[in-house]
């Protein structure tokens, strides 16, 4: 048998940290690293796991991110960074395998990897192959919205969910927008990876439920200026996301029968699921893309990157 790789997760208590670290911890292929509880904010204690691994992964906020990377002096050490830091900074190849079909290679080769966004992974997916296909113009103005379980907002909105802040109630409302200044983190992370000149308006809310997700793209197909149908819309993603494991596109004629999306549908995968749905009359299409915001759209992505740079079934633990 082969030496196990060595993989430290810095920030392993979070809600992230925690998810990867379990879907890791029974894998004989890997053997995880860990700072004693009373050291994890001991810098130098972190620097030297971070050093001994073979894969770093930062589930950690941006500036603590930013600084496990300074921390970082072997060479040979990979790091994949779960936070919003270095999603759209140069140097760093963007770990969403399915973008084109060059960026698993890129991934690969690279010894700095960003994980996605939840809500931008979907964007992207559903923005960047229209883009590529000349169908959706780069500066069309393009608005986004989404929905997602409380878990997406970490510990502290968790607990406010849950059980309530300094002693207040736990929040009730079924949902509640939230990045109401429209700068929300993930949207330069969108623009650039979707590959459009200007940034999305994009509002996202958060529902009274664990985990789970949806992102809708309007398209107003009548004002495009290729003037393509929702059939055409549909081909791209057919033939962009052929034979991808993890993402998959919902037969057209599916839409058409749907009472409902649940966002809880894909809970617990590693599936990202477009829709297309669509109004022949009006010239009108909405893409939805469906997701676990703790799998796909965190955990899941990180450990399908890892399976990558191991050279295993990208699968294995998914």
């Amino acid at each position: 048998m082969s030496t196990p790789a060595k993989i430290f997760i810095d920030g392993e208590v979070g809600t992230t940290g925690l998810q990867i670290s379990a879907r890791l911890a029974a894998r004989e292929d890997i053997e995880l690293l860990q700072v004693e509880p009373a050291r994890r904010k001991d810098p130098s204690a972190r620097a030297e796991a971070l050093n001994a691994a073979d894969i770093a992964i930062l589930c950690l906020p941006d500036d603590a991110a930013r600084e496990a990377v300074r921390l970082v002096e072997n060479p040979a050490t990979r790091i994949i960074d779960a936070s919003t830091a270095h999603r759209a900074v140069d140097g760093w190849v963007y770990g969403f395998p399915e973008y084109d079909a060059g960026q698993r290679a890129r991934i690969q080769a690279s010894t700095r990897i960003s994980n996605p966004g939840c809500y931008a992974i979907a964007a992207v997916s559903i923005l960047h192959p229209l883009i590529e296909a000349g169908l959706l113009p780069a500066e069309w103005p393009i608005s986004i919205n989404g929905m997602s379980g409380y878990s997406g907002g970490g510990k502290a909105l968790i607990a406010a969910f849950e059980t309530g802040v300094e002693g207040a109630d736990p929040l009730s409302a079924t949902t509640y927008d939230y990045a109401l200044k429209l700068d929300h983190k993930h949207v330069a992370e969108i623009t650039r990876w979707s590959g459009l000149s200007n940034p999305p308006i994009f509002l996202p809310a958060v529902g009274r439920y664990y985990k789970g997700m949806l992102v809708h793209v309007p398209l107003p197909l009548w004002a495009l200026p290729r003037l393509p149908s929702a059939d055409d819309v549909f081909e791209v993603y057919r033939s962009h996301y052929r034979d991808q494991r993890f993402i998959t596109v919902a037969e057209f004629d599916v839409a058409r029968s749907l009472a409902n999306l649940d966002p809880e549908r894909l809970n617990d995968t590693n599936e990202l699921r477009l829709h297309v749905l669509h109004n022949e009359v009006s010239g009108q299409a909405v893409v939805v893309g469906l997701l676990d915001n703790l799998g796909k759209g965190a955990s899941g992505q990180v450990v399908q990157t890892v399976n990558l740079l191991l050279g295993v079934d990208e699968g294995l633990g998914l």
